[in-house]
């Protein structure tokens, strides 16, 4: 099994939800973050006064595949959040030793 974290701008949430659904993943856990990476922030102006924003809201999407949907999940995550603009995101994709579903007691890919 693996893991894939992907950081993703928010307006694209919906898009990579639905494409993870056309390929069969319906399970994920989404959390609102803030970074920043190369694109290191920008300015604003408020009342009069401007300031530099250094951390960007993003959308942390993590979802544990079995290694077989691991290659279609990140293709799908991928063509739908791609702007081809700076700040699009990245993808991590690590590898999970276990999983255990608390109210079966299910394991490994069961669990998922």
């Amino acid at each position: 099994m693996k893991k894939i974290e992907a950081i993703i701008k928010p307006f694209k949430l919906d898009e990579v939800k639905d494409a993870l659904a056309e390929v069969g993943l319906a399970g994920m856990t989404v959390t609102e973050v803030k970074g920043f990476g190369r694109q290191k922030g920008h300015t604003e102006v408020y009342r009069g006064s401007e300031y530099t924003v250094d951390f960007l809201p993003k959308i942390k999407l993590e979802i544990v595949v079995d290694d077989a949907q691991l290659e279609e999940a990140s293709k799908a995550i991928i063509g739908a959040a791609k702007t081809g603009k700076i700040g699009d995101g990245k993808v991590f994709i690590l590898p999970i030793e276990e999983a255990i579903r608390i109210r079966t007691d299910e394991t490994g890919a069961e669990a998922v």
